[in-house]
């Protein structure tokens, strides 16, 4: 597939900081790649260079065969390809769902249908209200909806489902799946490893302005030949053991106990548990 970010070299300094130390990363058509890394780790500042919003200080970039630094009547044209949800907005709070979709929608050259993008996010029932009157869950929906409103060939989503119950987070997984499968490349920034681990088809763990590792979520960090911990309660209390064929050994407890084994569990090392050893257990927050 076809390159849609190739970044090579790329450095940003803050003063005597070093923010992002020669990252190298390329990102293919179609795909949904995820950033993960602690506080200060250098993933907002590359992400924000990617989104043309940062100027670096040295490295090549190329965002859907342009460089996010160009300005003027170039510029404008690339960033109707692109879609941005950020963080955290502030729009109109006497607008309506709706209208505020709709005004969005003029901005671009080929936007999607309104009541689509509206009914896409889960916010149907409220098209009608304003702004200011949707709880934070809802407002986020309307940051997505004023994400992909523009039918974008690149999609950067920054901690998107912030303030979801877990029912609205599944169905915006099932959308930005959805969006992949269409063509859709998206670049994802969470806290969340669960989301990370259910949408993302590679992620880079970045730490100290520098990428650690780029796997699939199972491969990542050895995780797929990690020892297993089987556990099970034995006769004189909880008993557990790190193996790298938990199969044999429940085998051999089966004979022992001679039948069931009370208790059994088998456990792999999960996507956070391994990123948090990759990071030397820093907070992820921000």
């Amino acid at each position: 597939m076809s390159s849609v970010i190739s970044v090579r070299g790329l450095k940003k300094s803050y003063g005597s900081t070093q923010a992002v130390a020669g990252i190298d990363l390329t990102i293919a058509q179609g795909e949904i790649f995820a950033l993960l890394g602690p506080n200060g780790a250098g993933k907002t500042t590359t992400v924000e260079i990617l989104e043309g919003f940062r100027t670096r200080d040295s490295g090549e970039v190329s965002v859907l065969n342009t460089d996010p630094s160009v300005k003027g009547e170039a510029g404008r044209i690339w960033r109707n390809r692109i879609g941005i949800v950020l963080q955290s907005t502030s729009d109109a709070g006497d607008l309506s769902v709706q209208e505020t979709v709709a005004r969005f929608a003029k901005y671009y050259a080929n936007p999607r249908n309104v009541n689509e993008v509206v009914n896409a996010v889960g916010l149907a029932e409220k098209s009608n209200e304003l702004i200011r009157t949707l709880s934070g869950g809802q407002r986020r929906r309307l940051d997505v909806a004023l994400g992909i409103i523009g039918s974008p060939e690149l999609l950067f989503l920054d901690e998107p489902t912030t303030g979801f119950d877990p029912e609205a987070r599944r169905a915006f997984w099932a959308l930005i799946k959805s969006l992949r499968d269409s063509g859709t490349t998206v670049v994802l920034t969470t806290h969340y490893l669960d989301e990370a681990e259910a949408l993302a088809d590679r992620v880079a763990v970045i730490n100290q302005g520098q990428i650690v590792e780029i796997a699939t979520p199972a491969l990542l960090g050895g995780r797929a030949t990690s020892l297993a911990t089987v556990s099970w309660l034995g006769s004189d209390g909880p008993k557990s053991e790190r193996t790298d064929n938990p199969t044999a050994l429940i085998i051999k407890l089966t004979e022992g106990f001679n039948g069931e084994i009370p208790e059994l569990t088998v456990k792999r090392a999960s996507l956070e548990d391994i990123y948090l050893e990759m990071i030397g257990g820093a907070d992820e927050s921000e």
